[in-house]
């Protein structure tokens, strides 16, 4: 059986501010066009009356997920643990597992293109991804190219970008919901929370029908910004786009104790201290939703990516939580649609994950007692945290303890995934 090492191969201060989420909802919900309010609180849509769209409206919202190495760029990475979080319905470019090679420094996870309008009608959409790959998507697709088997090492190889096209989706208002369910307590679920136009995509084994076109893939273009630990513990973020980074949040979860601070907008870099471990995932969570209010989202469906992340994005560890700058979006993910939507708004969430030395001494404790679920907590990003903290050994003997122990975790992971497929 492969090993991990077969696969793998070869200035401001620390002035954040908490920002205030009332504030950003309420100047963000005057904001919405593209449809005619029934009322004042029409904005709010999901939790009052439901907007009329007068023409096709196109919202989008998704994520970029890396893990910082030791100079704070995104990680060239793979995760030790298979794509087991889709209900059996959502299409793959091979199965289930298959995504356990792919090596990358971008994980783009869930991104649901919702469309609304108020009369039916026809749309072709298409989706290019620079340096990468799409790996799941649903409803089915009338393409996904690169048609040839994807395997790692190809996306550090040249090849062409990947690319995923609907070429007949039907917007219809008055369609009556009859959509696929299994697995009620997956977090897919989530994001059909919203007040969307249902759609409807013609296939060979009959119809399917959906509230928004959803889709998955692996890339290795470089993150907007980096972050790395200084001497005194304090992490240094530096934007390295040519966008400002609307608003960044550094979050710390250890068990049940949760702090963050917010950095706000990024033009070049800053330095935030250590979060307090004081706050809630309640506040956590309101704050986050206030953010994506104030990027472009209905409120309905910033709840619903909200949802859709809350046990990812506030799990155990320390990340750094930002918003990618639209022009980035649009970059190295093009979108068209046609006929042209008379608005598009979309909000990805970059996620950089943060190897910290509280992260560092929890893995090397659960390494040293076989602690299986604190190594599950970790065990997506155990492979970069292992690779920081063999960098940072000199000790050989504890060198070769983390290869073993991260050869044995992968072996573990690569026979689990077998058996499943």
């Amino acid at each position: 059986m492969a090993s991990w090492l077969d696969v793998v191969g070869s200035t401001n201060v620390d002035g954040a501010r908490k920002a205030s989420h009332a504030t950003e909802t309420t100047a963000l919900t005057a904001l919405h066009s593209g449809y005619l309010l029934l009322g004042p609180l029409a904005s709010y849509v999901g939790r009052g009356t439901r907007p009329l769209y007068s023409r096709l409206t196109a919202h989008e919202w998704g994520t970029f997920t890396s893990i910082a190495d030791s100079t704070g760029r995104a990680a060239q990475w793979s995760p030790l643990t298979g794509s087991t979080d889709l209900p059996a319905f959502v299409e793959h470019s091979r199965n289930a597992g298959f995504k356990l090679g792919l090596r990358g420094t971008v994980r783009m996870e869930t991104p649901v293109l919702y469309l609304y309008d108020s009369r039916e009608e026809t749309v072709s959409v298409k989706v290019a991804f620079s340096k990468g790959v799409i790996t799941e998507w649903y409803p089915r697709a009338s393409r996904v190219e690169p048609a040839a088997n994807i395997f790692d090492g190809t996306l550090y190889q040249p090849h062409p970008d990947g690319s995923i096209a609907w070429d007949s989706v039907t917007v219809s208002p008055s369609l009556r919901a009859e959509f696929p369910r299994e697995n009620l307590d997956n977090r897919y679920y989530a994001a059909r929370m919203t007040s969307s136009t249902l759609l409807r995509v013609k296939t060979p084994a009959g119809e399917q029908q959906e509230k928004f076109l959803f889709y998955r893939g692996v890339s290795t273009f470089p993150v907007p910004l980096s972050a790395k630990l200084t001497a005194a513990g304090k992490l240094l973020v530096e934007n390295r786009s040519e966008e400002e980074i609307p608003n960044t949040i550094l979050v710390e979860r250890r068990g049940e104790q949760v702090g963050y601070r917010i950095g706000g907008a990024l033009r070049k870099d800053v330095v935030l201290g250590a979060a307090e471990l004081t706050a809630t995932i309640d506040d956590l969570g309101r704050d986050v939703e206030g953010m994506l209010v104030a990027q472009g989202l209905y409120q309905d469906e910033a709840h619903a990516m909200l949802e859709t992340w809350r046990g990812s994005w506030f799990e155990e560890g320390s990340r750094l939580l930002y918003i990618v700058p639209t022009a980035f979006v649009d970059g190295v993910l093009p979108l068209s649609i046609n006929p042209a939507p008379s608005q598009t708004v979309r909000v990805f969430v970059g996620r950089l994950e943060i190897v910290t030395r509280a992260t560092e001494k929890a893995v090397e404790g659960a390494l040293v007692t076989h602690d299986s679920a604190t190594l599950k907590m970790y065990g997506r990003f155990l492979e970069p945290i292992l690779a920081t903290m063999i960098q940072e050994e000199s000790n050989p003997a504890r060198v070769q303890q983390y290869y073993q122990a991260l050869n044995s975790y992968f072996s573990s992971e690569v026979a689990h995934n077998r058996r499943r497929d």
